[in-house]
């Protein structure tokens, strides 16, 4: 498989440069591309680019690396990356798919909420920060979407005699 768009059932994807793998729900696919295109691809898909996503997540949170990106926004699909994004080991985890994470050794694992599991080559710390971060790029994002929803002018009710 060479081509993947993102959706709300992907919950990693995991660099075995060249390639990827994805975790998908219960499956997982090895794909015939690097991370940083898949997410890319993605962002393309669902009519924007990486870089425009990249400023946008600056501009609301002032993240300028290892930037968590929002992918469609009205479904809310954000990924944030284990690395910096163009780096060989980068992988990108779903934010809204993770249930829990663990520290083992110098890994973590994460428990996604179909109770499936993976483990990834950063440490509880790093990857605390990383969430935190994608967490509060969601939570801006949601705050402005309540806000604009306020604003919205009650809809005139027509006089029927």
């Amino acid at each position: 498989m060479k081509n993947y768009e993102i959706n709300e059932e992907t919950l990693a994807i995991i660099s075995h440069y060249p390639n990827a793998r994805i975790y998908e729900g219960t499956k997982s696919y090895l794909i015939k591309d690097n991370t940083y295109n898949i997410i890319k691809k993605s962002c393309e898909y669902f009519g924007s680019t990486f870089e425009g996503r990249r400023r946008g997540t600056k501009i609301l949170t002032g993240y300028a690396t290892k930037s968590p990106i929002i992918i469609e926004e009205s479904r809310d699909i954000i990924f944030f990356p284990t690395s910096s994004p163009r780096s060989k080991e980068c992988s990108w985890i779903s934010l809204n798919n993770v249930k829990d994470y663990r520290k083992r050794d110098n890994s973590t694992e994460i428990i996604f909420k179909n109770k499936s599991k993976i483990l990834i080559n950063i440490s509880y710390y790093a990857f605390t920060n990383l969430i935190l971060r994608a967490t509060r790029l969601n939570y801006v994002l949601n705050e402005r979407k309540i806000v604009k929803k306020a604003k919205k002018p009650a809809k005139k009710k027509d006089n029927v005699v």
